[in-house]
């Protein structure tokens, strides 16, 4: 199958690295289908937005039937939307435990589950999370964040999980855990602060996760596999 006949889904589509990864598989040809709880329409050809919250079931559902009803498959999910809050611990309340839950695992499982659904029908498909290296793998005593940690550790545990599962069906599952990257999310005044996590001194950039993602899609041979994306962050400090 030529990149031109492929669908590709993204999650957090709206803005940073999912809008970025998003007009990539634009300009590889792909067909995109592009969610997030507020997306502004741009009116681009073989591109699709769908404004919802994708850790509700009904919307995972939308967003899988619109991919099938308009362009007649699923090749690749990006699961990029997600949450984070830093704080100590015991600070956090029950309103924001559920929160980060629903949105960091409810919004990969109901989405993946539906996706997985149609690679199988197809016999082939792909899967990228996008996962956490300085909170999940590298905890940072600076920056107190267990429930992130708990939530996109827990990505990274079923991306292996499913690699395995479904190795002989086709369908690859790999992940993009990223250090501090230059977007929306960190304002200017922390970038300083950001950059020093890194062993090479500096924050990442959109492009740099957008890559990582297509080096994926792009290798077939290689399935749970969590590709660290973090300036040397994962490797130590």
């Amino acid at each position: 199958m030529s990149s031109e006949e492929k669908v590709a889904i993204v999650t957090g589509a709206s803005q940073g690295i999912g809008a970025g990864i998003v007009q990539r598989f634009l300009t590889k040809g792909y067909r995109v289908v592009a969610c997030s709880r507020k997306i502004a329409t741009k009116s681009q050809p073989n591109l699709i937005e769908i404004a919802g919250d994708i850790s509700q079931p009904e919307t995972a559902s939308r967003v899988i039937e619109t991919a099938r009803e308009r362009f007649g498959r699923v090749d690749t999910l990006v699961n990029n939307a997600g949450a984070f809050l830093p704080k100590p611990f015991t600070e956090y309340t029950e309103s924001e435990f559920a929160t980060l839950l629903q949105v960091n695992l409810g919004g990969f499982f109901h989405v993946s589950q539906r996706a997985i659904g149609e690679m199988l029908r197809q016999a082939s498909g792909h899967i990228v999370n996008i996962t956490s290296s300085l909170v999940a793998e590298q905890p940072l005593k600076s920056v107190p964040a267990a429930l992130t940690a708990i939530t996109k550790g827990g990505v990274n545990a079923i991306t292996r999980a499913l690699a395995i599962e479904y190795a002989d069906k086709g369908i690859r599952v790999n992940a993009v855990a990223p250090g501090a990257i230059r977007t929306p999310m960190h304002s200017s005044d922390t970038h300083v602060f950001l950059a020093a996590l890194h062993p090479m001194g500096r924050m990442g950039d959109i492009h740099d996760v957008v890559d990582a993602v297509l080096y994926l899609e792009n290798a077939p041979f290689i399935t749970g596999e969590i590709l660290h994306v973090d300036g040397g962050a994962n490797a130590g400090r």
